[in-house]
C-alpha cells in the first residue's frame, strides 16, 4: 500500500454496549426493570407450577394428559422454564403406584 502512497487504516472497534460483560442467559433472566422473572396467571406454565404445588404432585404422565405436550417437553419446561429460568426447588421421589412424582414446596 505504501509503493502507491496509501497508508493502511486502523480499523475502528465497535462500541461497548452495557451489558457487553453480561452473559445472554443473565440478561435474559431479568425484565428491563431489573426484577426476577414471574409466570402469567393464566399460562400453561401457571398451571403446570400449580399441578406441582398440589399436595400430591405430578407425574410426567399426568401432565402430559392435561396438557397434551410430548414427555420430553415436559421434562424440559421442569428442568428449563421452572427450575433454570424461575429458580423453583422442584423434587422429585419415587412412589410404587405412581412412578415419579414431581413436586414443588410452597
Amino acid at each position: 500500500m505504501r509503493a502507491v502512497g496509501l497508508e493502511p487504516v486502523a480499523a475502528s472497534k465497535p462500541a461497548a454496549s452495557a451489558n457487553a460483560g453480561a452473559t445472554k442467559r443473565a440478561r435474559r433472566s431479568k425484565t428491563a426493570g431489573g426484577a426476577a422473572r414471574t409466570t402469567r396467571a393464566d399460562s400453561k406454565q401457571a398451571r403446570l407450577v400449580e399441578m406441582l404445588k398440589r399436595p400430591k404432585g405430578a407425574t410426567i404422565d399426568e401432565i402430559v394428559q392435561a396438557f397434551g405436550w410430548q414427555p420430553h417437553t415436559v421434562r424440559g419446561a421442569i428442568a428449563g422454564a421452572l427450575k433454570k429460568k424461575l429458580g423453583l426447588d422442584v423434587t422429585s421421589k419415587k412412589d410404587e403406584a405412581r412412578g415419579r412424582i414431581y413436586h414443588i414446596a410452597e
